[in-house]
């Protein structure tokens, strides 16, 4: 029997006959309104995450299989999180902040993929995730999180695998995300606000050097694009 693997990339519930899936199952005879349904039914619980998807057609028989991945790690942190993205600039700007219950579940979720030899070390893993999308664990940097794992300050967590916690600091983590929105909000305005001066200092010169000058004053790239946006030389 001759079969074909599709893998994409969809969001969880939100499968369609649109590309990249209708495209691709298309020449393999099968009927795409049942395989669409068939995944939204299978990735309802991922809504609003990027979910990997494999789909194995019999090119004889025309009988599928779907298999449904664990969306990515980054994807998992921020539904914990409750934010549609990661910071842009995460080494300087926080966007959430995680209790190690919370690194602990996705790093259960990931565990087959993960190279860590012990939850401990998968855990540090999801931690550097954390990092690079500018999210907090439990108040701390990844480096200061990393370095209190290492010193055993959440072993009873990791160890008895608890990943549920309690309202009171669901609400903690809340208050701490909005206080670091408000914060980075604040950063924003007035990184803003430098920038509009330093492109008035420099009103009639090339895009080109007003650009280089926001970098060179530390302006965030976001910043720069609102500001002086790529393309608009002088002419």
């Amino acid at each position: 029997m001759a079969k074909e693997t599709v893998e994409v990339l969809i969001e969880g519930g939100k499968a369609t006959a649109a590309p990249p899936l209708g495209p691709a199952l298309g020449p393999l005879g099968v009927n795409i309104g049942l395989v669409v349904s068939e995944i939204n039914k299978k990735t309802a619980d991922f809504k609003g995450m990027k979910v990997p998807v494999k789909v194995t057609v019999d090119k004889d028989t025309k009988t599928f299989d779907i298999k449904i991945g664990t969306p990515p790690a980054a994807e998992l942190i921020k539904k914990e999180a409750g934010i549609p993205k990661g910071s842009g600039m995460p080494n300087r700007e926080k966007v959430a902040d995680l209790a190690i219950e919370q690194v602990i579940k996705v790093a259960k979720m990931k565990s087959d993929v993960l190279l860590g030899k012990d939850m401990k070390q998968k855990v540090k893993e999801i931690v550097g995730t954390c990092q690079s999308m500018g999210i907090l664990v439990e108040s701390l940097t990844a480096q200061e999180a990393i370095k209190a794992i290492n010193e055993g300050k959440f072993d009873s967590e990791i160890l008895s695998g608890k990943t549920e916690i309690s309202a009171e600091e669901m609400k903690k983590l809340q208050e701490e995300k909005q206080h670091l929105q408000e914060e980075m909000k604040k950063h924003h305005e007035e990184a803003l606000k430098k920038a509009k001066d330093i492109v008035a200092s420099l009103a009639g010169k090339d895009n080109k050097i007003i650009r280089k000058r926001l970098v060179e004053d530390g302006i965030p790239e976001s910043v720069i694009n609102e500001v002086a946006p790529e393309g608009k030389e002088k002419k």
